[in-house]
């Protein structure tokens, strides 16, 4: 290894009390290596934080990476949940289809090769998050929400009225897949009503019956129904064999 050159490094390491960060870059790898010239990677260590005497910054594991000499580079610290963080490093541009953990705060750069996205976070996903979320990721095809808090801060009314002229309609023209069996039932509601959101490719859907049943108004809903049109397989939990209305509602699921 002493001789490699160029190095492509896609990594997720859990379990960890200690960050992947510069000074473990240089130590382990450059150290390692010393011909090596070309670095691509993606490096996402899950940290647990409950005995950590230090709160994990972003800034401070990107001084680490200036510090021996790597500029094009970037990182993202997210809160998964109480316990444990997810801290990733990463080479610019972005080479990689594949982004896990996302959460609120992320750099303002474009993902352009990113196809499957996977959100996750401690605090509720705001509607100009997935704006941001469409802009960042032009060519999303697969998008997993992870998060059990409401997304609203505004009249809960207001937001699941059938036409909020609030918020502008977010368009993601390559998602085919969304998975929504672990969100609240706001983000069902974000992502199906067209007036918020417009998916046009969307084939595959993963969710909840009750909240699919509260948010299509028992699939007679008119805004809901264009996103839902072309969904040729429905992952719904609890699986049920029958749902009164889902046939008709899904017409693509038989076809």
């Amino acid at each position: 290894m002493s001789n490699l050159e160029k190095l492509t490094l896609n990594i997720s390491i859990k379990g960890r009390n200690s960050v992947i960060d510069g000074t473990y870059i240089q130590h382990d790898i450059f150290d390692c290596m010393p011909q090596l010239h070309s670095f691509t990677f993606y490096i996402c260590t899950y940290v647990e934080t409950v005995d950590l005497s230090y709160k994990l910054s972003s800034e401070n594991i990107q001084q680490t990476l200036t510090n021996i000499g790597l500029q094009d580079v970037t990182s993202i610290v997210n809160y998964v949940c109480d316990e444990r963080a997810a801290c990733s490093i990463f080479s610019l541009p972005f080479e990689f289809d594949y982004l896990k953990d996302l959460g609120n705060t992320f750099p303002n750069i474009v993902f352009s090769y990113v196809t499957y996205l996977h959100v996750k976070d401690n605090d509720p996903f705001r509607h100009e998050f997935f704006v941001r979320i469409a802009r960042s990721f032009p060519l999303l095809k697969y998008l997993r929400i992870y998060n059990v808090r409401s997304l609203l801060s505004v009249d809960l009314m207001t937001f699941s009225s059938d036409n909020c002229q609030l918020y502008s309609t977010i368009e993601y023209p390559h998602l085919t897949t969304l998975d929504l069996s672990y969100a609240h039932r706001d983000y069902v509601e974000q992502f199906l009503n067209e007036t918020k959101t417009y998916m046009p490719c969307l084939t595959k859907l993963f969710v909840m019956v009750p909240d699919l049943i509260v948010v299509t108004k028992h699939f007679t809903r008119n805004e809901t129904r264009r996103n839902c049109a072309k969904v040729k397989t429905l992952f719904i939990l609890p699986p049920l064999l029958h749902v009164e209305g889902l046939c008709d509602y899904f017409p693509s699921l038989y076809k």
